[in-house]
């Protein structure tokens, strides 16, 4: 396809490389997933969400100076202030709980005297505070919304283990802490994805980070994006158990319905996190006695096994929202804040691909083919 001017279009740039990134790349045929050079299994493997912070803002990990100092920081910068739990506290309780981390997150940039600052370690500093209190407003909301108080941080608590203890105001088991710590590893960063590309937009304007990141967070609320990881937790309680998977797919392939959580746009084979996450899912569903990751397995079985028989030019294949639901659900997260979650892990990429489109600025400005009526003369208003 052309414009008016024979130069190629390309809808929905899908394909077009339009800028560097040093943060992660996407090895679509492959099926793997590099942070700053490290692959996300050894990453999910021998470090924590806290450490995949700073190594996609800095390029490296974290020596054991660095590491201390980085782990204190994000302590420190937790709690949330009293303005953005008052606001949390008078939302309707009926709001998407992702329309209401959007809102905190816009908010909240009052909290921070250098949210207009344009200097490097200013702009840091605020995506610091962004990713350290963004478990906290979705707990609250969560908490505010049934009618229970929220809970302050603690500070001996890991990142993911204090964002289940806000949650429910238990000492998180060992399980969901280490499979809520791989999630928010293995959805933090993937490359020019929509709600990325949204943040480094409306970066290369000069706006500041928490314009940036309300733009990520509206974004990521779309189902064709974020969304989808409550669509596969709705798909998942109406297929109901393992016994019904097979009619179920069977007939959602007959109506032309799409299966949730199968397929993705750049992964031609096995998403890599999917993988990941169905491995720590099997130890939540021991710790927790949840059954879901039973019913997503067979569902999985009989979709994959359609498509490769019948149709394997399309290469579809379990994605990261396909597993996530299970693990999230077995941590005892609703449903409606799956989306939220993600957010909250995909946060650290969002602020370092914000912070590298600052570093080397050229505005975003990519031009549409004009389709519309030509040569209209106007008309007074009674003559029309």
């Amino acid at each position: 396809m052309t414009d008016s001017g024979g130069r190629p279009m390309v809808r929905g740039l899908e394909g077009v490389v339009i800028g560097t990134n040093s943060i992660s790349k996407v090895y679509g045929d492959e099926g793997r997933l590099t942070y700053a050079g490290y692959d996300i299994r050894d990453l999910v493997d021998h470090s924590s969400y806290e450490e995949v912070v700073f190594l996609l803002w800095n390029g490296h990990l974290p020596n054991r100076e660095e590491y201390d100092a980085h782990i204190a920081d994000m302590i420190a910068k937790r709690a949330l202030k009293p303005n953005v739990l008052d606001m949390l506290a008078h939302m309707p309780r009926t709001m998407r709980p992702i329309s209401a981390l959007r809102s905190a997150v816009s908010l909240s940039s009052g909290d921070d005297h250098e949210s207009e600052s344009e200097e490097l370690d200013a702009r840091r500093r605020s995506a610091a505070r962004l990713v350290a209190r963004i478990p906290a407003m979705i707990t609250s909301f969560e908490r505010l919304r049934r009618n229970l108080e929220p809970i302050p941080p603690r500070d001996d608590l890991s990142h993911a283990g204090n964002l289940l203890y806000m949650l429910t105001g238990d000492e998180p088991g060992a399980a969901a802490t280490r499979a809520l710590d791989a999630y928010l590893i293995l959805l933090a960063d993937h490359g020019f994805n929509a709600s990325t590309f949204s943040a480094r937009v409306t970066a290369s304007t000069i706006a500041d980070m928490y314009s940036c990141i309300t733009s990520a967070v509206g974004t990521l609320k779309g189902r064709a994006h974020g969304g989808a990881n409550e669509g596969v937790m709705v798909m998942l309680e109406e297929v109901g158990s393992p016994e019904n998977a097979e009619k179920w797919v069977m007939d959602a392939i007959a109506n032309r319905q799409r299966i949730m959580g199968i397929g993705h746009r750049v992964y031609k084979t096995v998403d890599p996190r999917g993988t990941a996450l169905k491995d720590l899912a099997a130890d939540m569903a021991a710790e927790s006695g949840d059954h879901l990751l039973e019913t997503a397995m067979e569902v999985a079985r009989v979709a994959v096994g359609y498509f490769e028989e019948h149709r394997p030019e399309l290469k579809l294949y379990p994605n990261v929202d396909f597993y996530s639901a299970p693990v999230l659900h077995a941590a005892g997260i609703p449903t409606d804040t799956f989306t939220p979650l993600f957010a909250a892990s995909r946060v650290a990429g969002w602020t370092a691909h914000v912070l590298e489109q600052y570093a080397d600025n050229r505005l975003i400005r990519p031009r549409s083919e004009y389709v519309g009526p030509t040569g209209l003369v106007w008309v007074p208003v009674d003559e029309r």
